[in-house]
């Protein structure tokens, strides 16, 4: 995999010709800006940027502006390449508050071993309704220890209204949900994207993280995509590592609320 040349395609289809989300978003396109703009349930954000010294400042201020309008909280996705290189330092002086660095990795799928199956006792469930959503989201709130109803919302109204564009697992240990992961599908690109995959403490380091990314490997070679990328956390970064992920950046989520600076 030549790294540059992936890391180009994914800006180009996964940033700057993202698509919606969902009936309620949209993509708007500001001058140097690609902003994703939805209802307060929905994830809004600036996706993409094109700026340098000279235009950056205006341009945070100007989605400050717009966002802060709308009274919508949203999230500045930023990329280790974007520019200009201190544009981090200039969103912390606009009042944004970074989250914990990730890093996307980014594999090949026919060079990716699928084989892996989960440990004995553990089964993958998909998930296509609501009832399965809030298996997911009960794994998820164990393992992560933070709320997740949000997430819970958005799944289900993506289960409703394009339930093409997803592909949602949850690992059960008989009766109870121990783990669970998604995939989002971008037709018309090359990339499947891999989300979740928390594992409740008990029944970590057992392989279940690497099953559910095999099964997910698997539909997407099937639907014919190339790539699989994820936001990887410190602790699924050498597992993606082992299975014949790539490090080719670093993304950190810049988080802004309206009345709060």
């Amino acid at each position: 995999m030549e790294h540059q040349a992936v890391l180009a395609l994914f800006d180009r289809q996964m940033r700057h010709d993202m698509r919606p989300s969902g009936p309620t978003t949209r993509i708007e396109r500001d001058g140097g800006i690609v902003r994703h703009v939805g209802t307060a349930e929905d994830w809004n954000a600036v996706s993409w940027s094109g700026l340098d010294e000279d235009t950056a400042d205006a341009a945070i201020a100007e989605q400050v502006r717009y966002f802060g309008e709308r009274g919508l909280p949203f999230e500045w996705k930023l990329y280790g390449h974007d520019q200009p290189a201190d544009l981090g330092g200039r969103l912390l002086a606009a009042g944004f508050v970074p989250e914990d660095p990730e890093t996307l990795m980014i594999a090949s799928i026919k060079e990716l071993r699928l084989d892996a199956e989960p440990p004995e006792g553990v089964r993958l469930v998909p998930v296509t309704d609501e009832a399965g959503v809030d298996l997911l989201i009960r794994a998820a709130d164990a393992a992560f220890e933070h709320d997740s109803g949000s997430l819970r919302n958005r799944l289900v109204a993506q289960l409703a209204t394009a339930p093409e564009s997803v592909r949602i697992f949850v690992a059960m240990a008989g009766d109870e949900p121990v783990s669970g992961a998604r995939m989002d599908l971008e037709e018309g690109t090359a990339f499947a994207s891999l989300w979740g995959g928390g594992t409740v403490a008990a029944w970590r380091g057992r392989g279940i993280y690497k099953a559910l990314v095999a099964c997910r490997a698997r539909i997407a070679a099937d639907l014919g995509y190339e790539y699989l990328q994820v936001d990887a956390s410190d602790q699924s970064r050498p597992i993606l590592h082992r299975l014949g992920f790539t490090a080719v950046d670093t993304t950190t989520p810049y988080q802004w609320s309206p009345g709060t600076h």
